[in-house]
Order: structure tokens, then sequence, then C-alpha cells
């Protein structure tokens, strides 16, 4: 069976190619992946993550941007879009256009089962390379569970927080922020039923 060549594009020919997409794609060691849509509760989580930073960013030096801010990994061996990205002091940009940050210092992003596994496994292990990255936070879109990842040198401590009760702190970018309004708006789904016992068919 015959198999349909991959076509493969150097940075300079994706970013002149996104510049001009009407769909936002990504891009991996040469390869351009289109992006597939996000469900309510995904998009929600992210805008209310947004909206909670640029409340308190208020009067800072700091910047939040949600969905649409492109970072480049690995000096333009991967381009991504997070659901959240942060930082405080001054922001960098590649080619003098003010479209693909290169310094993020916080980098959220919301789980989804088709992203998952990538986005704990090989997503976060090239965000580890970007040298200005200070936390990765992972937010569970169906239950109020927000995991952070916070850079220690070399190494990179978890701490889980749980519960609509529970609040995120970001030293990254000098914060904190309450589950509750993180979920604002979500609605988790219903806990799966237990199973009814069988009867047994022959009592003894």
């Amino acid at each position: 069976m015959a198999t349909a060549a991959l076509t493969w594009y150097t940075p300079e020919e994706y970013l002149a190619l996104e510049r001009n997409a009407e769909f936002k794609s990504e891009y991996i060691d040469g390869r351009i992946v289109a992006m597939t849509g996000a469900p309510d509760p995904h998009v929600t989580i992210s805008l209310n993550l947004h909206a909670e930073l640029r409340a308190r960013f208020r009067g800072k030096a700091c910047r939040a941007w949600a969905i649409d801010m492109r970072v480049q990994i690995e000096g333009g061996r991967r381009y991504t879009y997070p659901d959240v990205v942060a930082l405080c002091g001054e922001k960098r940009f590649i080619d003098g256009v003010l479209d693909t940050l290169v310094n993020p210092a916080l980098i959220v992003e919301v789980l989804s089962p088709s992203t998952e596994a990538y986005d704990r496994g090989e997503k976060f292990l090239h965000y580890r390379m970007i040298e200005t990255l200070q936390e990765y936070v992972l937010v569970a879109q169906d239950k109020p569970l927000v995991e952070r990842f916070v850079r220690h040198g070399e190494f990179w401590h978890l701490a889980t927080v749980t519960g609509l009760d529970a609040a995120l702190e970001l030293t990254s970018v000098g914060c904190t922020i309450p589950l509750r309004e993180i979920y604002e708006n979500v609605e988790f789904p219903a806990p799966a039923k237990a199973a009814a016992p069988v009867a047994d068919a022959n009592p003894s």
C-alpha cells in the first residue's frame, strides 16, 4: 500500500504560513500539526485563569495570554500554543513581531483525554528546555484538581491542589488564585453509579 510522503518545513516556512493561516497549527521538528477545537470546560477554565491573572497583574509589570500566544521552544525546533502563558518583567518576542514569545515564566495546559499523555510527557520534556520557565501547571477539566510543577535548579517539584476550597499559589508571577475561581461556570460530570449486585441464580 502506498503511503503519502510527509512534508517537512523549516521554522521560517512554518511562521510564514502560520501568520497567514485561518486556523492555528503547532510546529514539531519540521512537521506542521493542526490544532483541534476544545470543549466548553477546557475553554472556560483557560479564560477564567487568564482573567484572574489579569486582575492580579494590574499595576504590575506582568502579563498573561490565553490560547493565542505562540511560544518558541529550542530555538525554533518547536512552536506551541499553551492554554495560558504568563511572565513578569521584560517580554521577548522573535522577528520583531509580537506574536511569538520566547521567555515565559509560567505555562498552563488544561488536560483533555486526547492530549493528557502528551502534556504530561513529551510536551513537558521540551517545555523544560525553556530556560526562563519556572512553573508548569496542569489543570483537570473533569474535577477540581491542579498539578503544579516548580523548577528548583535541575529538578522539578510537584505539588497537587485539589478541591474548590483550595488555592493555587503561583510563585513565578507572585499571586494566588482560588480553585473556585478557576472552575467558575464549569459543570463536572456526575460520578458513575456503582453497578447493582447480581443476585445468585442458584441460592443454596
